[in-house]
């Protein structure tokens, strides 16, 4: 089955190019494509989308709003499994935005300058239950979090192993499942294993929270 995405943002020109480059792959089916908040969620309802893509600043409610608000949708309706996997794609690529978006549940944030590969590889990590963020939004907060690492993150419900340290590090510097697998020289299901490990030490809803987890304990830069 194609994965199936809905796009949410109030410009015409933005909905139009992310639909033709998303049907231009054949495993993508578009199902609509919306201009304002309130049109997202109704069609969330009525389509139950793989991935939605959503804009932050568009009319009532906003991007960050409509994310909270599926979030405790799925946290109330586990029979929905998560879905929508969201994917915000904006212009504005402002802290707060950033970890207001992934903290409130996304599962990957994107820059609309991105390439068209990085758009595709976005909407496919996220129907995977994997993530993507742009990489100079991950640099960004590396080098903006590492100075205040250790004084905000929990601490997880156990300790991690060595092994599951090491996933996550590679996490949050931005390897993938497949990557991280390579790198440390274990199965991809091996991988996945040690994350939903750590998922569960941490309380954290997705790989994202890990990620953001990792830079604010230090552990992502070595603290």
């Amino acid at each position: 089955m194609p994965i199936s995405v809905v796009i949410a943002d109030d410009q015409e020109m933005v909905r139009t190019g992310f639909r033709m480059i998303l049907e231009s792959q054949p495993d993508i089916e578009v199902l609509d494509d919306v201009t304002d908040g309130a049109a997202a969620l109704e069609a969330v309802e009525r389509l139950q989308p793989d991935v939605l893509l959503l804009d932050i600043r568009m009319p009532e409610p906003d991007g960050l709003e409509v994310t909270r608000r599926l979030a405790e949708r799925a946290a109330t309706h586990p029979e929905l499994h998560d879905r929508p996997r969201i994917v915000i794609v904006t212009t504005f690529d402002l802290d707060e935005y950033v970890h207001a978006a992934l903290h409130g549940g996304a599962c990957g944030f994107l820059l609309k300058d991105a390439s068209p590969a990085l758009l595709v590889e976005g909407v496919r990590a996220a129907a995977a239950g994997d993530a993507l963020v742009s990489p100079a939004i991950t640099l960004r907060l590396l080098r903006t979090m590492a100075p205040t690492a250790g004084r905000s993150a929990k601490a997880p419900s156990e300790p991690l192993t060595d092994r599951e340290e090491q996933v996550v590090r590679a996490l949050a510097t931005g390897r993938t499942n497949a990557e991280i697998a390579d790198e440390l020289f274990v199965s991809l299901s091996t991988v996945k294993t040690h994350l939903a490990n750590v998922q569960a030490k941490l309380a954290a809803r997705n790989r994202v929270e890990i990620a953001a987890w990792a830079w604010e304990s230090g552990l992502a830069t070595g603290g």
